[in-house]
């Protein structure tokens, strides 16, 4: 049985693979780097695929069920990870899959009724509450909200929702999301909410960690476009948000800006809200703050941007984020969004 590298410059070998994962119900992935399969009469009967430090496309012939093929496939895909300086892997799989990846050695983190996500390596979800539990100075028995915000720059509709909630709760944490596929860096991003945050003394801001709103949870959420995945992949990252932060971290309620330009963000907090039902959470929807008669947000201060007309940006984002977009980096990422068609 001999398994190979397929040569994901080849535009035949990229349709042959599509061809096979099309019998199992599966799309190929544009953003995979590293593909194998095995091959038996110069067919395909085997592959799988990983994206960074995400094991995805994983499909196997029934004529091979039984014979090791999963741990050969899968052992193959960490080496190469290992060799990349990747320690830590998440799988996206069917749940009938999930305990032949149990049997490899990882562990599941969370599932809906057509993808399951599970985890190998040095870190855990278990270790990541911890970590963020220990930064947290919470009393036993105070009542805690979270927001989860990417905050792609920090303006002042973002600090209004944090405000807001903050005054109706003992406790806020402000997870801002991590994965870096925005206009502005997450290291400035989280830099600007903890700065526009800093008269609230009962705001935490932490890193969302890779286990909210990130390839791994919700791969569609950069890609701002409607797939017969995206329902499910919502229902995942609510679903891990309340069962894994809120539960563990003693959080009731999540509160959210009311959408009113987004589709597929209205579609997530309306899936978030059925999701939090089953864990007995609630979901606190606030009004966005106005500026004339259109609500504050993000992609309408990188629309200014990308319009040159900073002076206009002023009243929509508080004086750490001015203050940021008139420094040189700032300035910077002003002329990239300018040149950019990214809806991010």
């Amino acid at each position: 049985m001999n398994i190979e590298t397929l040569n994901l410059n080849s535009k035949y070998q990229k349709n042959e693979l599509k061809e096979f994962l099309k019998k199992f119900q599966l799309n190929f992935d544009e953003t995979i780097d590293y593909s194998l399969v095995i091959r038996k009469d110069e067919e395909i009967v085997a592959t799988a695929s990983k994206s960074k430090n995400i094991i995805k496309c994983f499909a196997i012939d029934d004529s091979l069920r039984g014979e090791g093929v999963t741990n050969t496939l899968v052992t193959t895909l960490l080496n190469k990870s290992f060799d990349q300086g990747i320690f830590h892997s998440f799988v996206f799989t069917k749940p009938s899959n999930e305990d032949i990846f149990k049997g490899v050695g990882f562990k599941p983190i969370s599932k809906t009724d057509k993808v399951a996500l599970l985890e190998i390596g040095m870190n855990s979800i278990d270790k990541t509450i911890e970590k963020i539990k220990s930064q947290l100075n919470w009393s036993e028995n105070s009542d805690n909200g979270l927001l989860i915000m990417n905050c792609n720059p920090f303006t002042l509709g973002h600090q209004f929702l944090i405000e807001t909630a903050a005054k109706t709760m003992d406790n806020i944490l402000v997870l801002v999301v991590e994965e870096d596929k925005s206009s502005f860096p997450f290291i400035d991003r989280i830099k600007l909410v903890k700065e526009g945050t800093s008269h609230l003394n009962n705001v935490t801001v932490l890193p969302s960690t890779e286990y909210v709103i990130s390839s791994a949870t919700f791969p569609n959420y950069f890609l701002r476009k409607e797939d017969d995945s995206l329902i499910e992949f919502m229902k995942l990252d609510t679903k891990i948000t309340a069962e894994h932060f809120c539960k563990k971290l003693n959080i009731s309620t999540r509160f959210v800006g009311e959408e009113p330009y987004c589709d597929i963000t209205k579609k997530y907090n309306e899936t978030m809200i059925e999701t939090f039902k089953e864990y007995n959470l609630k979901v606190c929807i606030i009004p966005r703050k106005e500026m004339g008669d259109c609500a504050i947000s993000a992609s309408q201060v990188r629309a200014l941007l990308k319009a040159d007309r900073l002076d206009e940006v002023k009243s929509l984002v508080p004086k750490c984020t001015f203050d940021y977009l008139t420094s040189e980096k700032g300035k910077e990422i002003t002329e990239r969004i300018k040149n950019s068609n990214s809806v991010h």
